[in-house]
């Protein structure tokens, strides 16, 4: 005859069964290897760590009912190290830079067992500006021409490697610069110690060092004529196993670029608290107008573009081939577009470039200490506004007349015209030809607090 079950044996076996539910609960790891002290990088990273995207975003329905997610972080200075740790099964999602992308999808192909899918785009530039060759501020050198028997040091690999060696190649300067192999934070070091002749480096360190006072940029990466732009790429076997995590991954990302969109002085001032870069260089690429464009979509000239990369990679540092046709893979985030009731296509078909005296931005802006950002008519409005006594200033903004680019205002060779106007230069060559074309006179230090923030 059967036992009755008593509230002590009902309440064992209800325990016995939520213990039983309790282990066999499946945990998935979602791990990103980001780089939080690179502007481009951002969207991917550090901003769904401090804003809790991904815990938003990540699916819990269905199949991920009752899941545990272990979220994890990996922050690093270059993107080499985010591959080798994907490589080795530690990593899930990788962001990084258009070069150490290609790497990352071609050493994946070459194993022949493994491979990454490229899906996404946290930032770019269309005319390649993030990239950039300094010296040091009281270096006599103006140009390419002027590095010539000196040293230039780069992180080898990196974009800004790549329009490095674009550049001394088509200056004809390939074997009269030699170039050795820096990390950012060493590279810039060495500048503000007057150790190296140039540097040359990706978003955001030529202007970190020029906000800096350290620094003088004297080639920006839009002058090689190739984009630049840094996304994501994720296992290809985890995508396949979790799609809906890929795609959470990626509406967490688009969430995070609509915030820098619409809220970029914010953005700057939390992102700097985050990560140490000065909130007035964030606001250069984050603000209208800015260095980076904080939008996804996977555009032919980005695929053009790495083709172009890929080349330069076989042929410098050996880098296998990469069949970019199983590599390139929106499908994610169309599905991720679509859940945030967004036009993929009409964004891809879409790309943000600059032009000179563009009439949808003011010409300058002041970021003033208590009051924010104020913006003006005028450069010589700005400059005006500059001489009055109250507010301390943290930085200034311009453009400069010939490609519409952003400029420090105290970066920028400012001249004056018989008239009264100001217009900004990204290079002191380019101001000096308008002075001989058109006359006026420079805007220096002596003459306005201009740079003297």
């Amino acid at each position: 005859m059967r036992e009755p079950r008593t509230l002590a044996t009902l309440t064992l076996c209800g325990s016995m069964a939520l213990f039983a539910t309790a282990v066999s609960a499946e945990t998935i790891r979602v791990g990103i290897g980001h780089q939080s002290m690179v502007t481009n990088t951002v969207s991917g990273g550090i901003v769904l760590e401090k804003l809790d995207l991904l815990e938003k975003h990540l699916p819990t329905s269905g199949k991920y009912e009752g899941v545990d997610y272990e979220i994890v972080y990996r922050d690093y200075d270059s993107g080499p190290p985010i591959t080798n740790q994907m490589l080795a099964g530690k990593l899930e999602f990788g962001v990084m830079g258009d070069y150490p992308l290609i790497v990352n999808g071609a050493k994946f192909q070459e194993t022949g067992k493994q491979e990454t899918r490229f899906i996404g785009v946290t930032g770019y530039n269309l005319r390649g500006t993030g990239n950039g060759i300094v010296v040091p501020i009281d270096s006599d050198a103006q140009s390419l021409a002027d590095l010539a028997g000196k040293t230039l040091s780069v992180p080898v690999g990196s974009a800004a490697w790549g329009m490095t060696l674009k550049a001394l190649s088509e200056a004809g300067l390939s074997d009269k610069v030699q170039i050795v192999n820096q990390s950012p934070s060493v590279g810039a070091a060495n500048i503000q110690a007057g150790r190296i002749d140039a540097h040359a480096d990706f978003c955001p360190w030529s202007e970190i060092m020029e906000f800096r006072g350290t620094a003088r940029k004297i080639y920006d990466g839009s002058e090689a004529g190739i984009p630049t732009f840094h996304g994501i790429v994720v296992r290809e076997s985890y995508a396949k196993q979790y799609p809906e995590i890929v795609e959470g991954v990626l509406k967490a990302t688009l969430e995070a670029q609509k915030w820098i969109q619409e809220n970029p002085m914010e953005a700057a001032i939390k992102v700097s608290e985050w990560t140490g870069v000065e909130k007035e260089v964030l606001y250069l690429y984050f603000s209208e107008g800015g260095i980076t464009t904080a939008e996804a979509s996977i555009k032919d000239v980005w695929v053009d573009a790495m083709k172009y990369d890929l080349d330069l990679l076989k042929r410098e540092v050996g880098v296998p081939d990469l069949d970019f046709e199983r590599w390139v893979d929106d499908t994610y985030l169309r599905t991720a577009y679509q859940a945030m009731d967004m036009d993929y296509d009409a964004l891809v078909n879409t790309v943000v470039t600059t032009e000179p005296n563009n009439p949808a931005l003011k010409p300058a802006e002041i970021w003033f200490e208590d009051k924010g950002i104020v913006t003006y008519d005028s450069v010589a409005d700005m400059l005006a506004a500059m001489e009055e006594p109250g507010s301390a200033i943290n930085a200034t903004y311009v453009y400069d007349n010939l490609t519409g680019l952003k400029l420090f205002g105290k970066a920028a060779y400012l001249v004056r015209g018989d008239d009264g106007e100001v217009v900004a230069f990204l290079k002191k060559a380019d101001s000096e030809k308008h002075i001989a074309n058109h006359g006026g006179t420079p805007v220096t230090p002596e003459s306005t607090v201009a740079m003297a923030y």
